[in-house]
């Protein structure tokens, strides 16, 4: 353990500010910025998920069309 932090596990929420444990974060990306992806969404207004999702929908989109 480091003495400056007793536990180096417990995290603030950047959204909410309450303190959580980031390994338990149920965000998928921000772990340790976000106590969950409520409060990643409603910070960002997007999730890095939904993020990288659609991402990939608008590539295979647009290889369709180049096939096509």
């Amino acid at each position: 353990m480091n003495p400056t932090n007793p536990t180096p596990n417990i995290r603030t929420c950047t959204r909410c500010h309450i303190k959580y444990d980031w390994r338990r974060s149920s965000s998928t990306s921000l772990k340790m910025t976000y106590c969950n992806s409520l409060c990643e969404a409603a910070d960002l207004g997007f999730t890095i998920e939904a993020l990288i999702r659609s991402e990939f929908v608008r590539t295979r989109s647009i290889e369709r069309l180049l096939a096509a």
